[in-house]
């Protein structure tokens, strides 16, 4: 571990991460406090706090617009935060358990999976325009969607049905969906993670705990292998062809894939119970990890580096 960034007393938990490169501030989706974290990382000082949020979980900074998006899900909408100091400038309804979101930045489309919870609230993803901030379109899928990935090179949009073992694929272009992948090894499938080069997606399941690899174009299981319980996150470091599973049991589960595509796992770096969230960020060669408040210890953000 190459750095405990500890947290102010009074935060708990955590859901998922964003970062500003420009100004070297991670965003924490501070759920216990129902708050957002903005953490400077020269400093290691919380320099902002965006209070006031029901369940904050997905979240994205979109550098050419200067703005954070924060998926709340027990308000069930999308808040956008700009400025400095940091303060809403709008809200777009969605429906309850706003969760996971990725950025395609080459179309400048955010794409946020809610619903699911009701039949008065269906399971969908909203395509968000970022550059004017509004709703362009909802996309249906069988249940609430966990884990969105993005395939840059064809517009497709991974989404982790959990609910139904399945990963719905979208279309980025028709915004219709295009394959439904069902799983045979593994179910309750949370986080996913694409690796552009090879042109595999990997899926880290909860039952069994298990990382799925599946062929990208044709979600064909390619292999499966033994990880951690209580997989949160899961990234893909195309520099170094590794894939970082974070378990909510309290370990990093670290694999590398080659050109043949045969994937191994690496080793396993022990962190504490709860910290199942973090962030990869590949050109600090770093992944944060948000250990939540454990055993009188407080609230802190692992750094670890991936070199």
């Amino acid at each position: 571990m190459q750095r405990t960034i500890e947290l102010p007393a009074g935060t708990a938990k955590f859901d998922h991460f964003a970062i500003d490169l420009g100004a070297n501030r991670l965003f924490i989706a501070a759920t216990g406090n129902h708050s957002v974290e903005i953490l400077d990382l020269g400093s290691g000082k919380v320099v902002e706090s965006l209070s006031a949020l029901g369940k904050p979980h997905g979240l994205a900074w979109v550098a050419a617009t200067n703005r954070l998006y924060v998926a709340d899900g027990a308000q069930g909408d999308l808040k956008i935060f700009e400025g400095s100091p940091m303060r809403q400038a709008k809200s777009i309804k969605l429906s309850d358990d706003a969760d996971d979101m990725v950025f395609d930045a080459k179309t400048g489309l955010l794409y946020v999976g809610h619903g699911g919870g009701d039949a008065a609230n269906p399971a969908r993803i909203a395509v968000i325009d970022t550059a004017q901030g509004s709703l362009l379109a909802e996309l249906p899928v069988a249940a609430h969607p966990e884990g969105l990935e993005i395939d840059a090179a064809t517009d497709r949009v991974f989404a982790n049905i959990a609910e139904a073992a399945e990963i719905a694929v979208l279309d980025g272009a028709t915004r219709k969906q295009s394959a439904t992948w069902k799983l045979a090894r593994a179910k309750d499938n949370v986080p996913l993670a694409y690796d552009q080069e090879h042109q595999v997606l990997f899926v880290a399941c909860r039952t069994p705990a298990r990382l799925l690899v599946l062929d990208g174009n044709s979600g064909k299981e390619l292999a499966d292998l033994p990880s951690d319980a209580g997989a949160d996150d899961l990234f893909y470091d195309a520099e170094r062809h590794r894939v970082y599973l974070i378990a909510g049991s309290g370990a990093v589960d670290a694999y590398e894939i080659d050109a043949s595509k045969t994937v191994r796992a690496v080793g396993v770096t022990h962190t504490s119970p709860g910290a199942k969230t973090g962030l990869l960020v590949p050109s600090q060669h770093a992944l944060y990890v948000g250990a939540a408040a454990n055993g009188g210890k407080p609230a802190a953000i692992l750094v670890f580096s991936t070199k």
